[in-house]
């Protein structure tokens, strides 16, 4: 099935892909997840609707796609020799516009994963496993470096720490997260946590 859907997608050219990818996410600012259309998308990006679904299979394929490309770096991508370089280095990965912009998007999609079961099951296949199967990693290897305990207890809270300290600036302050608010957090909350020293 994956091969089927490689040959698929290899149809278009990257370039082609990034184009329909930021239409996509253009429309998603624009009208929200349950208002935004293949009907839509096909108009703002020249395409049929019928290609887009043979690429796709459907709009949820199309939007998480769409968020993975837009998504500035990947946590397999970086290995500082420390954790907390580490965390330091995914915090600073965007700038503070360009993470105001993913934090938009983003909230908009957790809200309409909700109502959207199909749309829930691809972010969680296509974003929060992968991304959860490379920041476990990233823990092992602060594990075997000896900067974590085996048994810290809050090991098991650590990827619940981070999305809270991203998601949670818009609820609680009324703004979106910065680079300098993640690297006091992560230093003033996270690493402790972990037991980890910061000076």
């Amino acid at each position: 099935m994956t091969e089927v859907a490689t040959a698929r997608r290899s149809r278009l050219t990257p370039e082609r892909e990034a184009e329909l990818y930021e239409a996509v996410l253009d429309l998603l600012r624009e009208v929200g997840y349950d208002a935004l259309t293949m009907d839509a998308v096909a108009a703002r990006t020249r395409s049929s609707k019928a290609t887009l679904y043979r690429q796709w299979g459907g709009k949820a394929q199309l939007v998480v796609r769409a968020l993975r490309h837009n998504k500035q770096h990947r946590l397999d991508e970086i290995d500082t020799g420390s954790l907390r370089g580490d965390l330091h280095a995914m915090a600073t990965h965007e700038d503070d516009c360009s993470m105001e912009q993913s934090s938009a998007l983003m909230r908009g999609v957790a809200m309409a994963i909700h109502s959207n079961p199909d749309l829930r099951d691809a972010f969680r296949e296509q974003f929060v496993e992968p991304e959860m199967g490379e920041f476990r990693r990233m823990v092992e290897r602060a594990v075997a470096r000896g900067e974590v305990s085996a048994d810290c207890p809050a090991l098991d809270f650590m990827i619940h720490m981070m999305v809270g300290g991203f998601a949670t600036t818009a609820l609680l302050d009324d703004r979106p997260p910065t680079q300098d608010f993640l690297l006091s957090y992560i230093d003033a909350v996270v690493l402790p946590a972990l037991g980890v020293r910061t000076d």
